[in-house]
């Protein structure tokens, strides 16, 4: 791992701990064992830092998606693994992140944005087509309309507003939500089978 490297690691690991804005560059250097003054050697500022952080941070998610069960390996295996890494990934979250970025950080932002519209509307486009081809979704959904709510819905329940932090965990929060859309588009067979699966899997 080369130094930029070290410190971009040291820099997710951190701002997904305790927020963006609570990370100083001292706790970065400190915690990656580089001077600050390397840091600056890497990155211009904490803005350009948080730029790259981010980019790396959804190249992750994104691999880490690819190692979910394929569609073509049936898309309940694929919605039980989804709702296992929903879990995990957003339990490990601290929940003032994305409103941190939308609020201070309008570049991430944008980027984010694109992400959404790309690669995750898109996903939840394949999943729902491949969701009626093989029954377990209903076949009357319009799958445009859903999979447009879905990408919003996801986005909404960073609102620190909306879903208080001292009230919700954000991890439970999503999971939650993932499960109300997904017993809002499956058939009885999906139902089922999806429960069967889930169980199975815990």
């Amino acid at each position: 791992m080369d130094t930029k490297e070290k410190i971009i690691v040291t820099a997710i690991e951190q701002f997904m701990q305790f927020g963006i804005r609570a990370v100083t560059m001292d706790d970065i250097a400190r915690l990656a064992g580089v001077s600050k003054k390397t840091i600056y050697q890497e990155f211009s500022d904490k803005n350009q830092l948080v730029l790259e952080t981010f980019q790396k941070a959804l190249e992750q998610d994104e691999c880490k998606m690819k190692e979910l069960p394929q569609l073509n390996n049936g898309v309940i295996e694929h919605l039980v693994g989804l709702s296992i890494y929903v879990r995990k990934r957003f339990a490990e979250m601290n929940p003032f992140v994305m409103n941190e970025l939308q609020r201070y950080y309008p570049q991430c932002w944008q980027i984010f944005e694109e992400f959404k519209q790309k690669y995750i509307y898109q996903e939840i486009m394949e999943v729902l087509q491949k969701g009626k081809e093989e029954g377990y979704f209903r076949s009357e959904i319009n799958s445009e309309i859903i999979a447009a709510m879905r990408v919003e819905q996801m986005s909404s329940l960073f609102d620190p507003i909306k879903f208080p932090p001292s009230k919700f965990n954000l991890g439970e929060l999503h999971l939650e939500v993932f499960e109300h859309f997904l017993h809002g588009i499956f058939t009885e067979k999906g139902k089922d089978t999806y429960q069967k699966k889930k169980t199975n899997q815990q």
